[in-house]
């Protein structure tokens, strides 16, 4: 097994023997046995243990099993406790979550001190197994436990735990055994210990047809990765904050959602909205769908996807001088004698004499009208922009400066005829918007 388990290391390049690495080791029989693989290899390595202080002197004395192999060996060892029941209940988390939510969260901080790049976990085959079976009760997807993720490697993946049981014996290791995974309680225990020993019963050597499967199943996934990258390529473009989906990318593949899910999903887009989406692509444009920090736009040609605004809807400005900052945005107010008007979007001269302070600024509104400059008559905003051909992403975006309960400019589009620039203007404000920097 020895050779194995450095052939699999070399062949799938998770680790370089020049490099630290660190453990992560419960006690348990997985983590004991590759303790004792990377010693007997030679690698430079360190081991982490968690005191999770769920199970009493049982958690002591896994600490004190895994500080006394390490001492033996040499082996620096790093270990820490958290109250993990509090940390759930304070979190509203399972302990599962939360036990795992603070593990990771000292592993890195171990790393980053002693300066390991890598820290290897000691998942299994039969670990891989029994989430693909989770996976595919939950309707979710065959997706198991990777390689590699980021730094954390997981060099046992290949191997059953016959096989380390084999190991261990072979070897005399001491280990200890958690006893929260003799009962029912998780749903992965159940998994383990009644639907593996049945489809065993069909298939003797399930855990090897599996390991098979799992290789097909991972160059698979890497290969449909790799298609997607050349889809986004085609299709996605990003312009500051601002992504765009060619809706044509629908007619590339027979099944669109799935791909639209891999394009959107870093943006925290779920595989139920990706099919929402995907049926409103033919549909008429304007469906919105929003995510925790996103909102996606299904526009005439294209998905739009921005940031979702979040703050205050309005600001009030108190004087001709000064500044205001509303959704990212920074409105600048200068008093001047006379107007120098350029052809620029976001900056608009206004006759002070017909300015009412306090001005807001503020979103604009369904209802809300204006007399566009150059016109005699008034039009609402939303025809307005409309006209203009503002998408329903932008549209979200769109503010109003207000003056006496008028509108005195659309913000970054037209200025209300009534507050124009005239021969008889007598002093003038010049207001410039800029995205701000806090």
């Amino acid at each position: 097994m020895e050779e194995q388990f450095l052939d699999h290391i070399r062949k799938t390049r998770l680790a370089d023997p020049a490099q630290k690495i660190l453990l992560a080791v419960s006690g348990g029989l997985d983590s004991m046995v590759m303790l004792h693989l990377f010693h007997r290899a030679g690698f430079q390595i360190g081991v982490a243990h968690v005191n999770f202080q769920l199970r009493g002197a049982e958690s002591d004395s896994d600490e004190a099993l895994v500080r006394d192999t390490c001492q033996q060996a040499g082996i620096p060892c790093y270990t820490t406790r958290f109250s993990t029941a509090a940390y759930a209940d304070t979190h509203k988390l399972s302990i599962q979550v939360a036990a795992r939510e603070l593990r990771y969260a000292w592993f890195k901080e171990v790393m980053l001190r002693e300066s390991f790049p890598r820290v290897a976990t000691a998942h299994h085959l039969n670990d891989r197994l029994e989430t693909v079976l989770l996976n595919l009760t939950r309707g979710t997807s065959l997706k198991s436990i990777p390689q590699r993720n980021g730094h954390v490697i997981r060099p046992l993946l290949p191997f059953s735990r016959q096989q380390l049981e084999g190991y261990a014996a072979k070897h005399d290791l001491r280990w200890r055994d958690d006893s929260s995974n003799a009962g029912d309680d998780y749903p992965r225990n159940f998994i383990r210990h009644h639907v593996v020993p049945l489809l065993r019963q069909l298939n003797p050597s399930l855990e090897q047809s599996f390991g098979k499967m799992a290789e097909r199943l991972d160059a698979t996934r890497e290969l449909a990765a790799k298609q997607v990258d050349v889809l986004r390529e085609c299709y996605v473009s990003a312009a500051g904050d601002r992504v765009t989906i060619e809706k044509s990318f629908a007619r590339e593949v027979a099944h669109p959602t799935p791909l639209l899910w891999q394009l959107i999903r870093s943006y925290g887009f779920n595989y139920d909205q990706s099919a929402g989406i995907t049926t409103a692509l033919e549909g008429e444009p304007g469906r919105v769908f929003h995510a925790p920090g996103y909102m996606l736009v299904v526009d005439r040609t294209q998905l739009i996807i921005t940031p979702r605004v979040a703050g205050p809807d309005a600001a009030t400005i108190t004087t001709p001088d000064g500044q205001a900052v509303l959704g990212g945005w920074q409105l600048t107010l200068s008093h001047h004698a006379q107007a120098d008007v350029l052809a620029d979007p976001r900056v608009a001269w206004l006759d002070t004499a017909k300015l009412v302070f306090p001005l807001t600024w503020r979103r604009w509104r369904e209802g809300d009208f204006f007399y566009p400059l150059g016109m005699d008559h008034r039009k609402k905003v939303s025809d307005f922009l409309i006209d203009r051909k503002v998408s329903v992403a932008d549209k979200a975006t769109v503010t109003v400066l207000e003056s006496g309960g008028d509108i005195a400019w659309v913000v970054g589009h037209r200025i209300d005829n009534r507050f124009k620039i005239t021969s008889a203007t007598q002093a003038a404000l010049r207001l410039s918007l800029d995205q701000y920097f806090p």
